[in-house]
């Protein structure tokens, strides 16, 4: 298979968003959504046809349902992510939580439940794209200032608000690996590897106590702002604890 990757372009083009999914009817309403915002889009019925388009046109996002026939939402990721760091936004109904935190754990990177507002799917269109446009290399002991929040990795020191919080080892490494995440639905197991190192990974309550335990320190109120559940799937770091509004 060709190289998917994205491909650097002129900064005044359009985003190229590739929409993925067996219903018709779902194609042309995002199609015509996405249009009206001024991107470029192209449509497939299902993952093996999404990767065909891929193979000639570099999409700057693709937006997948999870159940399809011949290659599933799941698979698709997957085969994408080999290839490329194109953001993931998948479309799912509210009883497939095993399988979209399936897509998660395949790379996706957020997803929509069914039925959506068009401006939720926008909003999270654009953050995706504002994410993946800023991204640089990743680098673990370079400290992060993003929100609410300076972190630093070499003296393990955490400011929030421009105040010190002093944390436990493990919720450090907790903040710090949900940190390098901003506004993206991270799920249990994915924290759960990068503060155990793959231990206790059968084990979610571990996590619940944990991310309890960094709450009741860096949040201001007893109602988290920063630190968002998503149920059944994982956790959503917030750094500036305001949620996105639609019209953002």
């Amino acid at each position: 298979m060709r190289d998917i990757s994205t491909q650097r372009r002129d900064v005044t083009e359009p985003a190229k968003i590739l929409i993925v999914d067996d219903e018709a009817q779902i194609i042309r309403v995002l199609s015509m959504a996405c249009t009206a915002q001024g991107y470029r889009v192209k449509s497939a019925s299902d993952g093996e046809s999404a990767l065909d388009v891929l193979k000639s046109w570099s999409a700057d996002l693709v937006i997948t349902d999870l159940s399809m026939p011949n290659m599933d939402g799941v698979e698709l990721c997957r085969a994408i992510r080999d290839q490329s760091n194109v953001p993931l936004l998948v479309l799912s109904v509210r009883n497939q939580e095993k399988i979209k935190v399936e897509a998660l754990d395949a790379g996706a990177d957020d997803y929509v439940t069914k039925p959506f507002q068009i401006d939720e799917l926008l909003a999270r269109i654009r953050a995706a794209l504002r994410r993946f446009k800023n991204a640089k290399k990743e680098d673990k002991t370079a400290e992060v200032a993003i929100g609410d929040f300076r972190i630093d990795p070499g003296s393990r020191q955490v400011f929030v608000r421009g105040a010190e919080v002093h944390l436990t080892p493990k919720e450090f490494d907790l903040l710090h690996a949900i940190s390098r995440y901003p506004d993206r639905v991270i799920t249990r197991r994915t924290l759960m590897v990068a503060v155990w190192g793959g231990y206790n990974v059968d084990q979610p309550e571990s996590l619940r106590v944990l991310v309890g335990q960094l709450r009741r320190k860096i949040e201001p109120a007893d109602v988290p702002q920063y630190i968002l559940t998503e149920p059944w799937v994982g956790y959503r770091f917030v750094p500036d604890g305001v949620q996105p509004h639609p019209s953002l």
